[in-house]
């Protein structure tokens, strides 16, 4: 389960919470049974936040205003900004009017490279691709991953049921996705939650890049479809193993077929389907 340490608001460099909260109270107005009722809300925040290499703009993405620094160094890894948690040299989170800035000090080169490709793309939580130029760009494709974990389909199932505990925002919200990490027996360690599937897979990559990350110690599980860019996102960073609650997409299928992920879709209970690579996943008697 995540620790306490985890749970914390995002902070700026000097370590001071971020003004913004992930969840919003409000009063609404419930209807049910014939009934009419004020009550209290809570509905997830999302806010726009620019991405600045070296003082110099990148990207803007909606997201929910939580583990900033988690999402801009995943961002930089899964999309090939930088090839090392290292590069990522610092982060400064402020607030602007019109919502937050994160600035990245990145190496010389790396921002050079990247600001000569003009790819200043705006993205939205739905959609992982707006904004990029050219074909080339859309479909990118990863090397091939290495052999990986092997795991009991059981252990798959109980890493959604702890996923689904571990969500505390849409437990209060009903409109955030997750992303964890679990180990070989399904037990999961790390979670991060977002108005945006893309997002959440980022900040816990981000968090795991930070803290020590090793592909063979686990499996990602997320509570969403598995498209082709939660694919790529995670076969950049040597993930073997993706399991979604829902479908994935059939170019999704053949991205995880080319590059080794062994890719689950439709978890549900001790039931999946296993759309690539099927060899790395057991009976539920089986220990792997």
């Amino acid at each position: 389960m995540p620790s306490q340490a985890e749970r914390q608001p995002s902070t700026n460099s000097a370590g001071t919470p971020l003004p913004y909260g992930p969840v919003v109270t409000l009063e609404v107005e419930r209807r049910h049974a014939g009934r009419v009722e004020r009550v209290q809300g809570f509905v997830a925040e999302e806010v726009p936040v620019c991405m600045m290499l070296n003082d110099e703009p990148y990207s803007v993405m909606m997201l929910s205003p939580r583990d900033i620094p988690d999402f801009v160094l995943g961002f930089c890894l899964t999309e090939g900004i930088l090839s090392s948690s290292h590069q990522l040299l610092n982060v400064r989170v402020d607030r602007h009017p019109e919502g937050l800035v994160a600035n990245c000090t990145v190496p010389r080169d790396c921002a050079e490279a990247l600001l000569a490709r003009q790819r200043n793309l705006t993205s939205r939580t739905g959609c992982g691709l707006c904004g990029v130029r050219n074909l080339a760009d859309a479909v990118r494709t990863p090397g091939k991953i290495g052999a990986g974990v092997a795991v009991a389909s059981g252990a798959i199932a109980r890493a959604h049921r702890d996923l689904c505990c571990c969500q505390a925002f849409n437990q209060q919200t009903g409109a955030v996705h997750a992303a964890g990490w679990a180990d070989v027996d399904g037990r999961v360690l790390h979670v991060r939650e977002d108005v945006g599937r893309h997002n959440a897979l980022d900040k816990l990559i981000g968090h795991l890049a930070r803290t020590g990350f090793n592909a063979n110690d686990g499996f990602c599980v997320i509570t969403s479809r598995a498209s082709y860019e939660m694919v790529v996102k995670a076969a950049t960073v040597g993930m073997t193993l993706l399991a979604a609650v829902s479908a994935p997409t059939a170019l999704a299928v053949r991205m995880a077929r080319d590059t080794n992920l062994t890719l689950a879709g439709f978890v549900r209970g001790n039931d999946l389907v296993l759309y690539s690579h099927p060899e790395r996943v057991g009976t539920n008697e089986e220990r792997s």
